[in-house]
Formats: C-alpha cells, structure tokens, sequence
C-alpha cells in the first residue's frame, strides 16, 4: 500500500515537472526566453509559482533540462568503459554512439538551430551554458580521479577533463555553423564526430604517460 501512494507521488511529480518543462518550451519559443516569467510559466501550466521553482530552481533549468543527462551520459561512459579503453578513448566512442542514436542533445536539425539562436540572444542563457561547461568539466575530472582509484581530481585529471570539455564544445559549435549553411544533418554530424575524433588525437598526444591517455 505504501509503495503505491510513494508510486503515485512519484508519478504525479513526474506529470507536474512534465508540464511545466512543456510550458516553459512553448512560451521561450514564442517569446524568447528573456521575455517568459515565472508566473507565465506557472499559469500555463497550471500550477502555483512555488511549484515552479520547486521543480526548476532558476528559469534558465528549463531552457537547459538536458544538462542531467548529459551530465549522467558522460558519467556513466567513465564509469563503464572497458579496461582496454581510456577515459578518452571512451568519450570519443561515446560521441559516435550518441550521434548514432541520434541522441536530442547531439542532432542538428531546425529545431536546434532555434535552442542555439535562443542561447545567443540571451546574455543569461550565455552565461548559463559557460557556467555548465565549467561544472561539466569539474565533474568529469571527478569521475577520472575516482576511476584512477584517486580521492580527488589531480593537475592532469583537470587538464583531460578541460581539454575534453573544449573538444566537443568547439565540435559542437562547428557541427551547427554547417547544419546553418548546408541545412543537412548528416554533414553536420559528420563534423562534429570529425573535430571529436581529432581533438582525442591532441588529448592522447597532450596526456601521455599520466592515468587518462
């Protein structure tokens, strides 16, 4: 009985964060994110402003409601690769993996072209994503020290886990300037796993002889 009323909870919260997510899309794509407030998104999706922030601590949450998984992704690939690959070895696999999927992070389409758009209008959203490569990084460098049996990341942890993070943020950047000129997915793709492919080359080269090459 117990676990039913914890089931329900579970999935009542899972309905609510789901409509505010949806709300929150549908009026950022509309007005642009700068011009959305809180209370907007709480009336649209029928639930009081403190619910909101319940679920969505700052506005910019919503805009980013990826960040988790890719956060989780890039963790679990860490923590799961085989012994014969190394952590960069493993992300680069990782990306092929992802783009073969066709992951909603990693496709370059309309629709994407209109996140990144949104991103550049907004000096908040700028300094959002900034902010995220930055915690990404720190988080990757985390996961490479505890996969080298370390406590906390060490001076090479931090420099892999800046350099990988400045591989896929340079691919990506690229990987959507051809999706803007060619309006072709599969080029853009191909770009994106071209500059991942070769900054692991540079990886490698800049960390040999430590734990993560």
């Amino acid at each position: 009985m117990m676990s039913d009323i914890l089931d329900r909870r579970s999935r009542k919260r899972l309905e609510t964060r789901r409509a505010i997510l949806r709300a929150a899309s549908d009026l950022f794509a509309e007005k642009g994110f700068d011009n959305v407030t809180i209370d907007e998104i709480a009336s649209a999706a029928d639930v009081g402003r403190m619910t909101v922030f319940n679920h969505y601590p700052r506005k910019e949450d919503m805009f980013f409601a990826t960040d988790d998984e890719i956060r989780d992704t890039l963790a679990e690939a860490l923590r799961q690769r085989k012994e014969a690959d190394s952590p960069i070895e493993s992300l680069r696999l990782l990306a092929h993996r992802l783009v073969a999927e066709q992951r909603p992070f990693l496709q370059f389409s309309e629709n994407s072209q209109g996140f990144i758009a949104m991103i550049n209008a907004s000096e908040t959203l700028k300094a959002r994503a900034r902010a995220i490569r930055d915690e990404v990084a720190n988080g990757i460098a985390a996961e490479l020290a505890l996969g080298a049996g370390l406590t906390e990341p060490d001076a090479d942890a931090g420099l892999a886990a800046a350099l990988l993070v400045a591989t896929w943020s340079a691919a990506l950047t690229q990987a959507h300037k051809e999706y803007q000129l060619t309006r072709d997915p599969a080029r853009a793709a191909a770009t994106f796993l071209e500059l991942v492919d070769r900054g692991a080359v540079g990886q490698k080269a800049a960390l040999g002889g430590t734990l993560y090459a």
